[in-house]
């Protein structure tokens, strides 16, 4: 639905736009470049939406009773494989180039030690085979061996995400409500995990199927430096203006089966707007 009030700038459009939401609908808006855009590019109103599908569902399990029980200091769920996106990794690479040598620095040294690491562990190897792609048992296995080898993301320090502002959506979307303890070991406790209606990160992971044709559509983050001297950009096979890639997305994401319902959002409605 059009906003009246908008006034025509160049600068941006304001799409408006409804996402089914289990038994419902969340509604949103955003401006978006009016000029050729990426996918990459969008992430930052991709990322919004997916906390706003998080919020919300954070909001029902703690009216059920079963309030989420991550929180700061809790990183137990940072030593699992977590899943990121090309146009993720493309941003979280262009995010490291932006830091200062001594900060960078320590950071590429945290991804070499982590890779050594799952290289002793014997994981390395079962990372590197094919055989899990697909998932199934091996995935489910190399997930375990993985989790097992306590190799932590390198970006966790003092147990707590040190880029939780711009973490991959799946970080964003994984949630409990069982007690953090149980966390330490999910292969063995019973952790209870929060089901999303609508998980963002699977379109993200379709586009990257179709660019790379691999079954994944992402790779695991302990790779993200390695990937990230490749001087790969994924976003620039995924433009057009801004409301065009962001109907591409949400088209892309119906497709892909993450929402409860089969139902497709609706169309983006667009209209010149000044951006915020």
């Amino acid at each position: 639905m059009s906003d009246p009030a908008n006034k025509p700038d160049a600068s941006g459009v304001r799409a408006t736009f409804s996402l089914p939401v289990g038994p419902g609908f969340l509604h949103a808006s955003a401006v978006v470049p009016a000029g050729r855009t990426t996918l990459t590019e969008l992430l930052p109103i991709i990322r919004s939406l997916d906390d706003a599908i998080v919020g919300r569902a954070g909001q029902e399990a703690s009216a059920a009773g079963s309030p989420i029980s991550c929180g700061p200091g809790c990183g137990a769920c940072c030593r699992q494989m977590v899943p990121l996106s090309l146009f993720e990794a493309e941003a979280l690479a262009a995010w490291l180039r932006s830091l200062p040598e001594e900060r960078r620095a320590v950071l590429e040294e945290r991804f070499h030690r982590a890779l050594l690491a799952l290289r002793d562990a014997g994981v390395m190897d079962k990372i590197l085979s094919d055989n899990w792609a697909a998932g199934g048992e091996a995935a489910a296995e190399l997930a375990v061996d993985y989790f097992h080898a306590g190799v932590a993301c390198p970006f966790l320090e003092n147990e707590s995400c040190s880029i939780h502002p711009i973490r991959p959506l799946s970080c964003r979307e994984y949630l409990v409500t069982s007690p953090p303890e149980l966390c330490r070991d999910p292969a063995v406790h019973a952790v209870a995990g929060v089901q999303l209606p609508l998980r963002l990160s699977g379109a993200l992971y379709a586009f990257g199927r179709q660019m790379e044709q691999d079954p994944r559509g992402w790779f695991p983050l302990v790779f993200l430096l390695a990937w990230s001297r490749s001087d790969a950009h994924p976003g620039e096979k995924v433009a057009g203006t801004g409301e065009e890639v962001l109907r591409a997305f949400f088209e892309r994401l119906a497709a892909t089966g993450t929402a409860e319902t089969a139902e497709a959002p609706s169309e983006a409605t667009a209209e010149q707007a000044e951006a915020p």
